[in-house]
């Protein structure tokens, strides 16, 4: 950018730093060639090692974020149930059953034996 003849306060807004950062830079590339910073203790790890750690970070994702990605791509972990369709015949039981039992009280539902979810045994 410095090079292009942009403006230190141009630069520095532009990559939003402090208009002494882009000096220095600027300074040090003038002296050395270079932008990087050679003072410090040396790195522990290779560059093989650096890209190790950041490929495993990034294949280790968290199990909402799979999910998340996975709904926003259309995909549903679960599949819709399918069921029966309600006939003519079961609405009308339905809606008998429902006529039948629609004036009992709580003492008249506690006489129902239950034996198998769908029959049951009434004693009113």
């Amino acid at each position: 950018m410095l090079q292009g003849g942009m403006r230190t306060t141009d630069v520095a807004r532009e990559i939003n730093c402090n208009v002494c950062t882009v000096r220095r830079l600027r300074q040090r590339y003038r002296e050395t060639g270079r932008t990087a910073d050679c003072s410090g203790r040396p790195r522990v790890t290779t560059p093989a090692q650096d890209r190790y750690i950041r490929t495993s970070h990034l294949r280790d994702r968290c199990r909402m974020t799979v999910r998340n990605r996975l709904r926003e791509a259309g995909l549903r972990a679960c599949r819709p149930v399918v069921r029966l369709v309600l006939t003519r015949h079961h609405r009308q039981q339905r809606r008998l059953c429902a006529q039948t039992h629609r004036r009992w009280t709580r003492q008249d539902w506690q006489k129902v034996l239950h034996m198998v979810p769908s029959e049951s045994i009434h004693t009113p």
